[in-house]
């Protein structure tokens, strides 16, 4: 599998750096996770947006899915599309609620709601497994202010772990049990014990990777005025032997 980082940067946009938004690629298969701010346009330099072949949200922060409703124009809009999108739908797999409350921040008043499933095909996120082309996905709720899911990519023997939004919870644990990578949201250097269901740390990401036996840590998500050399640093104080990184905007990794 390869991660192309389409957007890292925590909550709102940084200085050239659009949110979250993730293309993973696995046999010829590609899958986008999350789509925030920004990140249609980065995904336009590396394949046709007719390429997706399925769309995960993890939750329905808009700095997850705010180019939703540019991917829906284009669908919509395209002059020359290669195929019919009305005929040739594309997956989503978001938490529930997501066609209506996508369709709300698409549409052109509050009182002219207009239905996406046209040229999408909802299905909601609950805990369990489910096939996507060549891979296997696990979806798990993890611990965030709203309906939030965690995501196992598994294909060909290989396992990415991406931990969305969320807190330090048993189920982002289990999830990443064994995983090649885990793909972690680290907003802020360490402020101590705060159960506010928010956001990790790079300590407490660090935390995590190593009670689950992951082998490489790629943190996310840390927010345009943390100090990210800091947050790199506590989570290399306990995810030992440089397995722990930053991921960079644009960046490729392989897993």
């Amino acid at each position: 599998m390869k991660i192309t980082v389409l957007g890292c940067s925590g909550s709102v946009p940084g200085p050239g750096l659009p949110t979250s938004g993730y293309l993973v690629e696995a046999e010829g298969f590609r899958l986008v996770v999350d789509l925030g701010g920004g990140t249609f346009g980065k995904l336009q330099k590396h394949c046709s947006p007719f390429d997706v072949d399925a769309l995960l949200l993890s939750h329905l922060h808009l700095d997850h899915c705010a180019d939703f409703a540019s991917l829906t124009t284009f669908r919509r809009h395209h002059p020359r599309p290669p195929y019919d999108p009305r005929e040739r739908r594309l997956p989503v797999h978001a938490p529930s609620g997501a066609p209506e409350r996508l369709a709300h921040a698409h549409a052109a008043s509050r009182a002219d709601p207009e239905s996406l499933e046209d040229v999408f095909e909802f299905f909601p996120l609950r805990r369990g497994e489910f096939r996507l082309g060549p891979c296997t996905v696990e979806v798990a709720p993890m611990r965030h202010i709203c309906e939030a899911y965690g995501f196992r990519i598994e294909c060909g023997g290989r396992s990415l772990v991406f931990s969305g939004d969320t807190a330090v919870c048993p189920e982002l644990v289990e999830l990443a049990r064994g995983a090649d990578v885990l793909l972690a949201d680290t907003a802020w250097v360490d402020r101590g014990s705060r159960p506010d269901n928010l956001h990790m740390s790079g300590r407490e990401a660090a935390g995590v990777a190593v009670e689950a036996g992951v082998g490489r840590l790629l943190l996310t998500h840390v927010l345009p005025w943390s100090d990210r050399d800091a947050v790199l640093a506590d989570a290399a104080g306990v995810f030992a032997g440089g397995r722990a990184e930053l991921v960079e905007q644009d960046g490729v990794y392989e897993v």
